[in-house]
């Protein structure tokens, strides 16, 4: 797992710089797991755009990732390491011994060969999922639940993790890889390791063509634009916009946008860092 530069014999390979795959051990994915994938273009039901700067892309089919582990005490052998288009971590695919298949997000360092299991008194290896209770405090962990059996949504994104920090009373202390350190419930799951494609923050597209092909249209800069257009818009040659805010003129660059009563504040200890 590392990333790979390229020989500047176009304008485009010379600040180019993308995962070399080695990890990958398969290419074409399991049909079973697959579901078609329909892209928006950035518009609602009714065709209005409401996301500008999406569109286009190479089609790509869903695949079906298993969030909530919820197979207890049955092992499952790694099969394979996939490229994943939907999301910048790689991800295994699982055959369990009962015959079924399910994908997974892979933690770093999982191999082909390796039994995975997930249930409550299992042992705290690398890939095995696990109730917050069971689990040895100061242990990196990914693919974290907010609330129990709903599912995995901390952590979930390539290099990212959680570290294990306390335990009080039917809470568990978990620190955040953006710095944030909260309380979840001992009864939620974990998967014990970090994800997967470290180096994916590394990796430059090296020209506007492979943003395109991952779905991504031109971005037009609010300074670029007319008053009418965008609150920084206008001005006498190369005006610099005054105070930076959106289009939709809410302040940008540091003010806060989460709502200071939301219900979920009191399982924050510590706030992200700026």
């Amino acid at each position: 797992m590392g990333l790979k530069k390229f020989k500047p014999n176009t304008p485009g390979q010379r600040f180019k710089t993308i995962s070399d795959f080695k990890e990958i051990t398969k290419s074409t994915p399991e049909k079973t797991l697959l579901m078609p994938s329909h892209k928006s273009g950035g518009r609602n039901n009714t065709g209005k755009m409401t996301m500008r700067y999406l569109g286009g892309g190479h089609k790509h089919m869903y695949r079906i990732i298993d969030f909530k582990r919820d197979k207890f005490d049955v092992p499952a052998v790694v099969h394979s390491i996939e490229y994943d288009p939907n999301r910048t971590a790689r991800i295994a695919l699982l055959h369990y011994v009962d015959g079924e298949k399910r994908y997974i997000i892979a933690p770093t360092g999982l191999k082909v060969g390796q039994t995975v299991i997930s249930g409550e008194n299992v042992a705290p290896d690398l890939g095995n999922t696990m109730l917050l209770k069971n689990i040895p405090l100061g242990t990196t962990v990914h693919n974290v639940e907010l609330r129990p059996h709903q599912g995995a949504v901390l952590s979930r994104s390539a290099g990212t993790y959680c570290q294990l920090m306390n335990r009080d009373g039917k809470y568990a202390v978990l620190k955040l890889s953006s710095g944030e350190t909260r309380m979840i419930l001992i009864t939620c799951m974990a998967t014990i390791g970090s994800v997967s494609n470290a180096d994916h923050f590394g990796e430059s597209h090296g020209k506007a063509g492979r943003r395109r092909w991952l779905g991504r249209r031109p971005r037009v800069r609010g300074v670029a634009m007319n008053p009418v257009d965008h609150p920084m818009g206008g001005g006498e040659g190369r005006a610099s916009g005054g105070q930076p805010r959106s289009r939709k003129g809410l302040f940008s660059k540091g003010k806060k946008t989460r709502y200071p009563k939301k219900a979920s504040n009191k399982f924050i200890i510590e706030k992200r860092k700026k």
